[in-house]
């Protein structure tokens, strides 16, 4: 999946020389935690947070006419100039690491030096949703295999024959680096029959695992 699958094109933005009241009204009124700064070329000079925000704005506890004019500040006093930024084809999982790595909570899309999108955490938390198939109702099927080329098929193959439809397959390394798991969401809410072929197959099931094997 692509950045530009996901990314919000409505962008909601400030020139350098807005003020700080102007971003706190904006953060306010479209209920958003960041704010991309831009020059008149639409390329992004910096970027600013409600947290940004919230430390320069005057405290409630005093009331003065120095602390109000705080808040006419220029917004680039207070932005963080060093930003990072994606491009709208770079891959979705990708950029997750870029989150996880930099610890930053928002990534603006840039096209030919200009802003065109922007992707949240809150973006990337929904669309593991969608990649995983979790909205959905299903049952989750936790396999460990081998770890050999040709595998996953071998296994899939087993859905096929029941005409199991899988809604998504994740692949996690073992303890034993000799094998590998397969997590399969599929499409049903009784299980107990390819959980059965799964084992017959020859097949450890981590999940789930409390269901007693049939007697012969």
């Amino acid at each position: 999946m692509l950045v530009e699958e996901i990314m919000n094109t409505e962008v909601i933005t400030l020139p350098p020389k807005a003020t700080i009241n102007d971003a706190l009204q904006l953060l306010q009124q479209h209920k958003i935690r960041h704010i991309p700064i831009v020059d008149d070329d639409f390329q992004v000079i910096g970027i600013v947070s409600d947290r940004d925000v919230r430390d320069a704005s005057p405290s409630t506890f005093f009331d003065s006419t120095t602390d109000i004019d705080v808040l006419n500040n220029e917004i680039q006093s207070i932005m963080t100039s060093s930003v990072v930024t994606i491009h709208p084809l770079d891959f979705v999982e990708e950029i997750a690491a870029i989150f996880y790595e930099r610890e930053i909570a928002c990534l603006p899309v840039v096209s030919h030096n200009r802003l065109i999108g922007i992707v949240t955490e809150k973006d990337m938390l929904y669309t593991l949703i969608q990649l995983t198939g979790t909205h959905v109702q299903s049952s989750l099927i936790e396999v460990k295999v081998p770890d050999r080329p040709g595998i996953l098929p071998e296994v899939a193959a087993i859905f096929g024959k029941r005409k199991i439809n899988i809604v998504s397959v994740l692949i996690y390394p073992y303890k034993d680096p000799d094998y590998k798991i397969l997590v399969f969401r599929v499409k049903t809410l009784n299980p107990m029959p390819i959980i059965q072929d799964l084992r017959e197959a020859g097949y450890p099931l981590l999940w789930p695992n409390n269901i007693a094997e049939p007697k012969r």
